[in-house]
């Protein structure tokens, strides 16, 4: 791995901690993840073959990223005060699901690295799955995944939470905003 690597990988894991600060929820505040995403699909991603079983391999993890980042979106609390802002803030539940996803791949990319090698040939002989590449595609395409859908499920909240009238509600637990924070009704 290069240094390259471990900073993407390490700033992908800090979003969501990021995150568990209450902060408001626009369009303008996902650009980081999109940003890391993007840089990361422009050095990772180069042409693969799709022979044998790659396919399965990049639909079981784009698969996979897709449901930890919408699980992820959709345990992140998200709610509208009374001057119309909306704001969320993920909590543990939030930041475990990311950090499965993300801490895994950083944790494989490790391994493989340093002594895992041999092991991923062998399952990928056994498997069908071919290609000098694959693996680094269909993780990449997984990160994708996870941020894409994170970033979907918290702006069709953000939606939702704009246009729906407001009324007086609990505030998540242990965030600031007392008395004058409000929720979408339901």
């Amino acid at each position: 791995m290069t240094p390259f690597d471990y900073i993407t990988d390490l700033l992908l894991i800090a979003v969501v901690v990021r995150q568990m600060r209450v902060r408001q929820l626009t369009l303008r505040s996902l650009l980081l993840p999109l940003g890391l995403v993007a840089g990361a699909g422009i050095t990772y991603l180069r042409p693969i073959s799709l022979g044998g079983n790659n396919i399965s391999l990049i639909a079981v993890l784009a698969t996979t990223g897709v449901l930890l980042g919408a699980l992820s979106g959709a345990a992140t609390a998200v709610w509208r005060r009374g001057d119309g802002a909306v704001y969320s803030r993920a909590g543990i539940l939030a930041a475990l699901l990311w950090v499965l996803g993300m801490g895994a791949r950083f944790a494989f990319a490790i391994w493989v690295t340093h002594s895992g090698a041999a092991t991923v040939a062998r399952f990928s002989v056994h498997h069908g799955i071919t290609g000098a590449n694959i693996w680094q595609f269909a993780l990449v395409l997984m990160a994708y995944g996870e941020v894409l859908s994170r970033i979907g499920v918290l702006q069709v909240r953000r939606l939702r939470a704009e246009r729906h009238p407001v009324i007086r509600s609990v505030v998540p637990a242990g965030v600031a905003g007392g008395a004058d924070a409000t929720c979408p009704a339901a």
